[in-house]
């Protein structure tokens, strides 16, 4: 079983306890951890402060020439040493090719979450709600130029 397979198990868990459903993923791992269903393993704390690290890169914004709010730290996976790396670099001294990379694999992640809402909402409305489905638009266009005015 996988680790996200036992971690699913543990929602579980958590609902057939009859705790409050719907619930925080943090409500659900206070639950977890008072009933001794997980507890952190010594390899684990390294990669916490990773993620936790990376979390922080993510939320730093600086102001650009032009007055724009932009992510300062990017993040690439490519290869380094034979091995795949997530690399972090600063976009006021970062290589062209490493922002290249960087937001080819951000637009990816866009277009993932968007072919998973398209799969979600039709599977939801063609089960649940065939008479009147939710209608789900993927023309970001408007929406852009929105924010370019107010920006």
């Amino acid at each position: 079983m996988s680790y996200g397979d036992q971690l699913r198990r543990i929602v579980e868990d958590y609902q057939r306890a009859g705790e409050p459903w719907p619930a925080t993923a943090r409500e659900i791992a206070a639950w977890a951890v008072r009933q001794g269903l997980w507890r952190p393993q010594p390899g684990d704390l390294m990669t916490q402060c990773a993620h936790e690290i990376a979390g922080a890169l993510r939320e730093e914004y600086i102001t650009d020439a032009q007055g724009r709010r932009v992510r300062a730290k990017h993040a690439a996976t490519l290869k380094r040493n034979g091995k795949q790396a997530t690399l972090w670099a600063d976009i006021r001294s970062a290589p062209r090719a490493h922002m290249e990379v960087a937001f080819q694999q951000r637009r990816n992640l866009i277009l993932g979450d968007c072919k998973q809402l398209k799969a979600d909402a039709d599977s939801y409305n063609d089960n649940m709600t065939p008479d009147n489905p939710i209608q789900t638009s993927f023309d970001f266009t408007e929406d852009l130029e929105e924010w370019e005015i107010g920006a």
